[in-house]
């Protein structure tokens, strides 16, 4: 057996110099067209998440190509808008708009446009406008903690020209404003929001097995935790991401320091992927006279459950299944509790509601 090839965090002087980013610092143009021109073998999206007073959960996606079921990554810029609203009572609103030709996508800042539907902001200010079908959103989320990334924020899979997959959250957390129509049904709701950036040079499949991915606001405090598996061919690697700040401040972010739990775990009876109960991200920096926090996600509901092959098409559904793909994806609800347990900081426990994800692109680990 070959030995499994490296994946890493770009972190080194050398990878600050080669991608023109300065550590430390976000300019507004690392949240413009970072695929450009959106060639074969890319992908990029700019998501965005909130939740809302009235206990709904909301989630924009425009994505340069749609990465679902077997991604269309090898076709060129085709871009495609989600919405997908979930409500308290257990309402559900998906719309999905496609466009071929009539977008717009900027490199020096965010400012994307698919037909009627804009996404813009500068770091600071975002605005988002949706028209789908008999859905109208329009959204404004205003930063509250700093943009971040995990140092670079790109991820290199591979030892000789290594595959990238790269991640930018430009809005840890900020402040929503949101009017949304639906079916003539009209509501004007406020909340906390996230919005991040992504994008990549290679079939995710290919370099991710699977990860969780959460974010979370709680007692003043933002958390935004991922836990990714590297696929097979670079050894299933864990490669824990980690930022928590209080009061707009960051407080730690060294991804070294974090070790994930998961407990609980048992299949999905839709996707029959491997699902946890509890998902927990423990940062111990005592040792460096630091804190130690932990940050713990108890599951309530799985909001979605979508098998990626159900939304390929023709002959390609029929490949994929030769092929044996079966992706999927899981969104969940909860508590998240965030403990301060010593260090530097005085001792204290808050709880508060969560949404997270569970992305699954491999085969089940046995």
């Amino acid at each position: 057996m070959s030995r499994p090839e490296g994946c890493r965090i770009a972190a080194d002087l050398a990878d600050y110099q080669h991608y023109g980013i300065v550590k430390g610092e976000i300019a507004a143009w690392e949240d413009g067209f970072r695929t450009r021109p959106g060639g074969p073998g890319t992908f990029e999206w700019w998501y965005f998440d909130a939740v809302l007073d009235d206990g709904s959960t909301l989630v924009i996606n425009f994505m340069v190509k749609d990465i679902r079921g077997d991604g269309g990554i090898k076709q060129p810029a085709r871009p495609v808008v989600t919405f997908e609203l979930d409500r308290p009572d257990g309402t559900h609103v998906e719309r999905a708009l496609h466009a071929h030709d009539d977008f717009t996508v900027a490199a020096d800042r965010c400012d994307v446009r698919v037909g009627a539907c804009t996404f813009a902001g500068d770091l600071r200010t975002y605005r988002i406008h949706v028209e789908i079908d008999a859905v109208t959103a329009d959204v404004i989320l205003t930063r509250q903690v700093p943009s971040w990334r995990p140092e670079t924020g790109h991820i290199l899979f591979g030892d000789d020209r290594p595959r990238l997959f790269a991640w930018l959250p430009s809005v840890p957390q900020g402040s929503v404003q949101a009017t949304l129509t639906v079916d003539g049904d009209t509501r004007t709701l406020t909340g906390t929001g996230y919005h991040d950036h992504n994008w990549g040079d290679a079939a995710m499949p290919q370099l991710i097995h699977h990860w969780y991915w959460a974010r979370a606001e709680a007692g003043g405090y933002c958390v935004i935790a991922s836990d990714i598996t590297a696929e097979r061919k670079y050894g299933h690697t864990q490669m824990p991401i980690f930022m928590i700040a209080k009061d707009g401040k960051i407080l730690a972010d060294d991804s070294s320091l974090v070790r994930f739990e998961k407990t609980g775990e048992h299949p999905d009876p839709v996707t029959g992927k491997p699902v946890a109960d509890t998902t927990v991200y423990d940062y111990d920096a005592t040792a460096q006279g630091g804190e130690h926090y932990r940050v713990t996600f108890r599951r309530e509901n799985t909001i979605v459950q979508a098998r990626m092959i159900e939304s390929v098409k023709g002959a390609k559904r029929i490949l994929a299944r030769i092929a044996g793909f079966d992706g999927a994806y899981m969104r969940f609800t909860g508590q998240v509790t965030v403990e301060c347990i010593g260090g530097g900081a005085d001792p204290g426990k808050v709880t508060a509601p969560a949404l997270w994800e569970l992305m699954y692109f491999g085969k089940t680990i046995a």
